[in-house]
């Protein structure tokens, strides 16, 4: 197996972010919709600790993916995929890391405007408190997060359909 991609496949590293973004994700989605319905007190703190944590990550690992997608080329569709495909594919992408980066951000700006403090690349953070900034923030973040369901279907959709129509393995090339 080789580290970097080549022009049909995904190397081990895109594999390794591609996944572990994706794990994270599966778990972060359904951990900040429990947290809506908890109550304040100790569990609701304890995984909203986790549920930080884990955005944090999944922030720092898609600033590692758009790093590497540019000293590490994405690997070429196949010719016989139409160009309204390859563009849906394309839009796909980038709106997933665009309401990735979203979510992350808003979260990050949400905490900071209810007065909590963050560490952000080893840094200690704390903003002035703006409670109508936050509740900006947090509509936000929770739009974003309804949209990336919505995406996340559409990839996961889009891989079947290409496995079952097309005969075409996608998720061949990426696991």
């Amino acid at each position: 197996m080789h580290l970097r991609n080549t022009l049909t496949e995904y190397g081990l590293i895109s594999k390794l972010l591609h996944w572990i973004s994706a794990i994270l994700l599966f778990i972060q989605i359904p951990l900040g919709f429990y947290l809506v319905d908890l109550d304040f007190g100790p569990e609701r703190i304890s995984i909203e600790n986790i549920h930080v944590i884990i955005g944090l990550s999944i922030f720092y690992l898609v600033i590692l993916r758009l790093l590497s997608k540019i000293i590490n080329p994405t690997p070429k569709l196949a010719q016989s995929i139409f160009k309204g495909q390859k563009f849906l594919a394309k839009l796909n992408h980038v709106l997933l890391y665009v309401t990735i980066l979203s979510i992350t951000i808003s979260g990050i700006l949400k905490k900071l405007f209810n007065g909590e403090t963050l560490v952000i690349i080893f840094k200690k953070i704390t903003i002035q408190d703006n409670f109508e900034l936050a509740e900006f923030f947090y509509d936000i973040h929770i739009f974003s997060n309804y949209f990336i369901i919505v995406l996340i279907a559409i990839h996961v959709i889009a891989v079947i359909i290409h496995k079952f129509f097309f005969n075409d393995n996608l998720l061949k090339k990426i696991l």
